[in-house]
């Protein structure tokens, strides 16, 4: 016997099968005084009171995973309007282990989002503390969930990303110095980088990115000339890759 669609929805009770709630977290990075820094929440209520935990939350019934992303890095950082539309978003991967939360059976869609000069957090009403915090100090905070899991992944992305795309300039004003965006490569890989070659690489990347035709107003540290002034080009992917 077949059924048409419209009486089969009309029989179909979702009660018959197992409740599922759906969450979003938020790998959020940022640079700040040349390190590395993340955003964490410490959850002020249970489960994992007192733990730190990223920024997150479940996702609304009529919001997309993307907007709940946005929605919840923005509650966090007070960012809006263009400011947020700058952040780089993207899905970083599933998390669905039936036990990762003692609530209830919680599949969390995680993002990464990275951008320059994001402000200072403003916890929220059930959270403790909200700070940007050093990625070298993760190791001594006290994790909530999986996220110490999820954190990894993010960093591991981004790492990667910075070496087959050009999205390190989305760490820096539109416009910058080559030697501003090598400290990028330098801060999120964790290894300092030879100037000069550096410099060859990345002018030699067909689109990575292209001179403004104007320059720095002062020179270097060391009374040195103006360096010039680049923003990003056309690329997606930069072949060659700058690898690690």
């Amino acid at each position: 016997m077949v059924v048409n669609e419209q009486d089969f929805l009309a029989g179909y009770d979702p009660r018959d099968y197992p409740a599922v709630a759906v969450t979003v977290d938020v790998v959020a990075l940022t640079i700040r005084e040349g390190a590395l820094h993340l955003l964490l929440i410490r959850r002020g209520a249970p489960p994992y009171a007192g733990h730190w935990a990223l920024p997150g939350g479940f996702v609304r019934p009529d919001e997309d995973l993307s907007d709940g992303a946005r929605r919840e890095l923005a509650e966090e950082t007070g960012l809006g309007g263009e400011r947020l539309r700058r952040v780089h978003l993207e899905q970083l991967g599933s998390y669905g282990t039936p036990d990762r939360d003692p609530r209830m059976r919680v599949v969390s869609i995680a993002h990464l989002a990275f951008a320059p000069d994001l402000p200072d957090p403003v916890a929220d009403t059930d959270a403790a503390d909200a700070a940007w915090l050093p990625v070298t100090a993760l190791g001594s905070r006290q994790l909530a969930f999986d996220h110490g899991r999820i954190i990894d992944d993010g960093l591991e992305r981004a790492r990667s990303k910075l070496e087959y795309t050009p999205l390190a300039t989305r760490f820096l004003a539109p416009e910058f110095t080559i030697t501003e965006l090598r400290a990028v490569y330098e801060t999120v890989w964790g290894q300092p980088l030879h100037a000069g070659n550096f410099h060859r690489k990345v002018l030699s990347v067909p689109g990575f990115v292209e001179a403004t035709g104007a320059s720095t107003e002062r020179g270097g540290a060391r009374g040195g000339p103006r360096a010039k002034l680049y923003r990003a080009a056309a690329a997606h992917l930069l072949h060659p890759a700058l690898l690690r």
